[in-house]
């Protein structure tokens, strides 16, 4: 059967596979453009599969929020390089990701996958991405994401680029002063609200780091406990909000800028894309040769 261009195009407009991947499929098929897609498509899921242990430490974070604020999401969608964060394919499923999120609110990751990526699809969250992986020839993973509810309506989200996110939620003061409080936590990275907060595993690791140094002193046992002491107390205002300076206003800290407006801050939610990801360090050069090599 001859192959015609207006059936290459059909098939592409489907599928959003390359030209000459179309071709082959529609000789292998007789010209018959379902059994293209079904083969298609159970090729793209063996890619996806194939892909799936690849490390993915680019991204990008997107965030939606409902007209009257009283929603906001947050998700980090990963890929291994950052050339596809500008691809349009990728931007796309992101922000349809986001809106996903926001319609449907699932309790983790595995639901989102299983949900229509949009109302009144047949094609699931999943399924979209491992056509995108079949399509872009990436590892691409929906590692986490956040979902905000607001009792106030005052909240605010910030991102940094595509790669810092944060969404603020406030009861009292205002949107402009929820926007920079998000700003500062996109830029001065608290762990928690206030000192109460701050996990004790962590206050335990910080004071066996800080006993250790001062042992090293060799001064006495209750010098090196007051010198402890104050290194905590130290290190409380630095990883806590309430306790560091205001990044617009370093001689305001946070605290006496919420006071001041009679605000206080419920929540906060910070993502980062590819924290606690270790990459792999490739020679980029070697990496095209490889490729050239096929």
């Amino acid at each position: 059967m001859q192959i015609t261009a207006a059936m290459v195009k059909e098939l592409r407009e489907r599928t959003g596979a390359g030209m000459m991947e179309c071709k082959k499929s529609l000789t292998e098929n007789g010209g018959d453009i379902e059994a293209c897609i079904e083969a298609m498509r159970k090729s793209g899921l063996a890619k996806a599969e194939k892909k799936a242990g690849r490390i993915a430490a680019e991204g990008v974070i997107c965030h939606k929020s409902a007209d009257d604020n009283s929603v906001a999401v947050i998700v980090e969608i990963n890929c291994e390089t950052d050339f596809v964060t500008k691809a349009d394919d990728f931007l796309a499923f992101s922000s349809q990701v986001a809106d996903c999120l926001l319609a449907n609110k699932p309790a983790d990751v595995a639901a989102l996958s299983a949900l229509p990526l949009a109302a009144g699809s047949d094609e699931t969250v999943e399924e979209k991405r491992q056509s995108l992986v079949a399509k872009i020839g990436e590892n691409i993973s929906i590692r986490r994401f956040e979902v905000l509810e607001s009792a106030s309506g005052i909240n605010a989200a910030y991102l940094h680029g595509s790669r810092i996110g944060v969404l603020v939620d406030l009861t009292g003061g205002d949107s402009d002063l929820a926007r920079d409080i998000a700003m500062h936590v996109a830029a001065s990275r608290p762990v928690c609200i206030g000192e109460q907060d701050v996990p004790q595993e962590l206050l335990d690791k910080e004071k066996e780091i800080f006993s250790a140094q001062a042992a090293e002193s060799g001064k006495p046992a209750e010098i090196i406990e007051k010198m402890v002491a104050g290194r905590i107390k130290k290190y409380l205002k630095e990883v806590t909000l309430l306790g560091q300076p205001f990044v617009k206003d370093p001689d305001v800290m946070v605290e006496a800028l919420l006071k001041k407006a009679g605000a206080e801050v419920n929540t906060f939610v910070r993502l980062e894309v590819g924290e606690g990801i270790e990459k792999k360090q490739e020679n980029f050069a070697e990496e095209v040769m490889a490729q050239a090599r096929g």
